[in-house]
């Protein structure tokens, strides 16, 4: 299930907001710092290198510490959203973003919880069949907090999209009470709505890598608010609905890649071909 809202432009200044994508800093010849993603003047995560051709990335950091809820619209993401900016909801989330275009998408997803390395982790499989082993480490890139899978389909014979929601703090941080309850709303069918800020990053590897050479569309969801809701819902194999801030301007995709994800996200799920 997809709905679109209009793409619009949404935020305050960038100093003024709780959330926002930056560049690190480096001294003068140093080259381009990290792409962060801030959190309350924190770095809160590390995003995928500017040159598109490193392996997709997003990595928790040590001073990832908050979540961004809002007290003043809980009781109406108790239940499903009708449209993407039921209620003012997205003016709501937009002021604690930087300024700038997104599009909103409200998706109903069943996740399926991910510890980095253990099975269905992307980083140690999709990931490590087209990159290989960091070639420091020798290990596959760890994105230092576990997450959410939601969809995979097919982008064309050379991409495949991947799908995550990336808690803002790891689900043993929820409270047991909070997830169980939503747990008990889910089994009696309802569809409570969580809240994302999301990016397109669509990274392909320099020629001379391991053999499955394609483009990785990595849309992610970053959690502003849903924290209980996602575990619940992967603990209790029930869907969600996730109403996602598309940042157009902060991924490492062109527009036109950008303007397909609506078109992508109705296409049926549908796992990486690899050649036998």
């Amino acid at each position: 299930m997809i709905k679109l809202g209009e793409a619009r432009r949404l935020g305050v200044p960038a100093p003024e907001a709780r959330l926002r994508f930056e560049a690190e800093q480096r001294e003068t010849g140093g080259g381009p710092g990290r792409r962060l993603l801030v959190v309350d003047g924190e770095p809160a995560f590390e995003l995928s290198f500017w040159c598109g051709t490193c392996p997709f990335l997003f990595r928790r950091l040590e001073t990832a510490r908050q979540t961004l809820s809002l007290e003043s619209v809980q009781e109406r993401f108790t239940g499903a959203l009708a449209v993407p900016d039921d209620g003012g909801v997205i003016d709501a989330f937009g002021a604690l973003l930087p300024e700038g275009e997104y599009l909103p998408v409200l998706l109903r997803v069943e996740p399926r919880l991910v510890v980095p390395g253990q099975e269905g982790d992307y980083f140690s499989g999709e990931q490590v069949a087209t990159w290989g082993l960091d070639q420091f480490w020798g290990l596959p890139e760890y994105p230092h907090t576990p997450y959410y899978r939601t969809f995979e389909t097919t982008v064309d014979a050379s991409a495949h999209l991947y799908e995550f929601v990336v808690p803002m703090v790891p689900p043993t941080w929820n409270a047991r009470e909070r997830v169980e309850e939503y747990v008990e709303l889910m089994g009696r069918g309802t569809v409570p709505t969580a809240v994302a800020v999301s990016t397109l990053d669509v990274c392909e590897p320099a020629s001379g890598l391991p053999a499955d050479h394609y483009r990785h569309w990595g849309l992610t969801h970053f959690l502003l608010d849903g924290h209980h809701k996602l575990e619940a819902a992967a603990t209790a194999g029930r869907p969600v609905q996730l109403l996602s801030l598309l940042a157009l301007g902060e991924g490492l995709a062109v527009s036109e890649d950008c303007a397909r994800l609506p078109a992508l996200r109705t296409q049926l799920r549908s796992a990486r071909a690899t050649a036998a």
